[in-house]
C-alpha cells in the first residue's frame, strides 16, 4: 500500500475502535475529561478528512454515545456537502436514530435546538422520527421535556391532546387519552400512579406521595416495568418485581451476575449459568457451533474492575465473551489470567500476566486465539508483545493460527484502544454480542488490507443497514 492509504486505514480503524469502546467516562487508568477530549478530537478529525466514511460508521456496531455524536456533527456541518451525499447521510441518520434509545435521541434534538440548527433536513428528520414513535402520548408523559423541545424546535404537528398536555396541561378537566388522563390524575390521586411508566410514577411519588411505602409501590407498579427496569430492581425489590433473566442481552446479563456477591452467585449457579448460555445462543444465532477450535485468553486482573461509573464492565465483557465463544465453537477453551474453576465466580484480582496465558493458548495451536483484555500487560511488562512477535515471525509465519485482541477500554492518551503487539490486530469492543462482527473487522487493523477494500466493506455494511 501507499503510505497515504496505510495512514487512512489506520485513521479509520482508530476511529471505529474509539466509536465502539469509548463512552467519555472514567476508566481504570484514564480520567473522564481526557476521554472526552480525545473523542472530540477524533470526531472532528475524521469528519473533516473522511466525511463519507464518518457517516458510514453509523452502520457499524458503535455505541450509542458515538452514534448520537456522529448524527449531531453531520447535521451541524452540511453546508458544502453534495446533494446526493446529504441525502445518504440523512437516510443513515434516520435509520440510526430509529435504533437508539428515545432518551438519547431527545438529547440530540435538545442539542440541535441549543445550537440553533433548524434547516429543512433537520426538521424532516425530527418530524419523521417523532411520527414513527409507536405511542407519542406515552412519550408526552415519559419524555415530556424532550418531546416539548423537539415539537417547539421543529414546529411539529402533534395530536391535539398531546400538544395540550405539553404546553397547557392544566386547562382540560379530563383527557380522552388514557395515559394522559392517568398522568393528570396522578398529581392528586395515588391510585393513578400505578397506570404510569415506572420512572414517571417514581418521580411523582417522591414529590406528591413521600409517605408511600416503597415495597408497596414496587408491587403495584411491577406490571409496568420494562425488562431492564425489572433487572435493575430485582435485588432491591426482591419478590416485588420478579425475575427478568430469560430475555436479557448477554453482556447486560453478565454485568448483573457480577454485581451479585459471590456466595449468591454460587447459590444461584444453575439459574445464572442457564440464563447466560441461553443469551449466548441467541447472540450467536446461525453462527452457533460453526467456528473451528478457539482458545480465549480472558483478563480478570484487578484493572478489569473498571471505574466507579463503569463498575466491572471490562470483566463483564470477558465473562460474556466466554459464554458466546462457547456457543460459537464446539471445541472452545477459556483461559482466565488468575481464576480457575467456575467462570461465574470470577472476580477482579491480581496482576496481568498476558504473556504467560498466551503461551498456554498458542501451545494448543487452535485455529483462532481471542484475547479479551484492556491491554495493560504488566507481569512482566511487554512479555505478551514478545511472545506474539516470536510466534508470528518464527513459529507461525504462515498465520495458521489467527490472533485477535478485543479491548473493552479506550485509552484517552493514545486516542485508541491499547494494543498488545504490532503483529496482532486490536479492536475495541463494547458488548460481547458484537464479537463475530469485530473479528471480521479486525483484518483491517493489520495494515494488510487496502483502503479501497475498507471503503468497499463499509459500503456493503451501509447497504445492508439501510435495507
Amino acid at each position: 500500500m501507499e503510505l497515504s492509504e496505510l495512514t487512512a486505514c489506520e485513521d479509520v480503524v482508530m476511529f471505529v475502535n474509539a466509536a465502539v469502546a469509548a463512552t467519555g467516562q472514567r476508566e481504570f487508568h484514564t480520567e473522564a475529561e481526557q476521554q472526552r477530549l480525545s473523542l472530540q478530537f477524533l470526531h472532528d478529525y475524521v469528519r473533516v478528512n473522511y466525511r463519507e466514511i464518518y457517516a458510514s460508521t453509523l452502520a457499524l456496531d458503535i455505541n450509542d454515545l458515538n452514534a448520537a455524536t456522529i448524527a449531531l456533527h453531520l447535521l451541524r456541518s452540511a453546508q458544502d456537502v453534495p446533494l446526493e451525499q446529504r441525502r445518504l447521510e440523512g437516510r443513515l441518520i434516520a435509520a440510526r436514530l430509529a435504533k437508539l434509545p428515545p432518551q438519547r435521541v431527545y438529547r440530540v434534538f435538545a442539542a440541535l435546538r441549543a445550537e440553533g440548527i433548524n434547516n429543512r433536513r433537520t426538521r424532516a428528520i425530527v418530524r419523521d422520527w417523532v411520527a414513527a414513535r409507536p405511542d407519542v402520548a406515552f412519550d408526552a408523559v415519559k419524555y415530556r421535556r424532550g418531546l416539548t423541545t423537539a415539537a417547539g424546535h421543529a414546529h411539529l404537528r402533534l395530536p391535539a391532546e398531546v400538544g395540550t398536555v405539553l404546553f397547557d396541561w392544566r386547562r382540560p378537566k379530563r383527557y380522552a387519552t388514557p395515559i394522559l388522563e392517568s398522568w393528570r390524575r396522578a398529581h392528586y390521586d395515588k391510585d393513578a400512579l400505578f397506570d404510569l411508566p415506572y420512572t414517571v410514577a417514581e418521580g411523582l411519588a417522591s414529590t406528591r406521595r413521600p409517605d408511600l411505602d416503597r415495597a408497596q409501590f414496587l408491587r403495584a407498579i411491577a406490571p409496568r416495568l420494562t425488562e431492564l427496569e425489572r433487572l435493575r430492581l430485582q435485588r432491591s425489590g426482591g419478590e416485588a418485581v420478579g425475575g427478568a433473566l430469560e430475555r436479557q442481552p448477554l453482556t447486560r446479563l453478565a454485568l448483573y451476575a457480577l454485581s451479585l456477591p459471590r456466595p449468591e452467585r454460587a447459590r444461584r449457579r444453575e439459574e445464572l449459568t442457564d440464563a447466560l448460555r441461553a443469551a449466548a445462543r441467541r447472540a450467536a444465532g446461525r453462527r452457533a457451533g460453526t467456528w473451528e477450535p478457539v482458545v480465549a485468553v480472558l483478563d480478570d486482573s484487578y484493572s478489569s474492575s473498571g471505574s466507579a461509573v463503569k463498575r466491572r464492565r471490562p470483566l463483564a465483557v470477558a465473562l460474556a465473551a466466554h459464554y458466546l465463544l462457547e456457543a460459537l465453537s464446539p471445541r472452545y477453551r477459556g483461559l482466565w489470567l488468575n481464576h480457575t474453576g467456575d467462570p461465574l465466580l470470577v472476580h477482579p484480582a491480581g496482576a496481568t500476566p498476558l504473556g504467560e496465558r498466551l503461551l498456554d493458548a498458542l501451545e494448543q495451536r487452535p485455529d483462532r486465539v481471542i484475547v479479551v483484555s484492556d491491554g495493560w500487560d504488566n507481569a512482566p511488562p511487554g512479555q505478551a508483545a514478545e511472545v506474539l512477535r516470536v510466534w508470528r515471525q518464527r513459529l507461525d509465519p504462515a498465520g495458521r493460527t489467527s490472533v485477535v485482541h478485543l479491548n473493552p477500554v479506550f485509552d484517552g492518551e493514545a486516542f485508541d484502544v491499547r494494543r498488545l503487539s504490532p503483529f496482532v490486530p486490536s479492536v475495541g469492543v463494547r458488548d460481547a454480542e458484537d464479537i463475530a462482527a469485530l473479528v471480521e473487522l479486525a483484518r483491517f487493523a493489520t495494515g494488510a488490507v487496502s483502503f479501497a477494500e475498507l471503503s468497499g466493506y463499509l459500503r456493503d455494511r451501509v447497504e445492508g443497514f439501510l435495507r
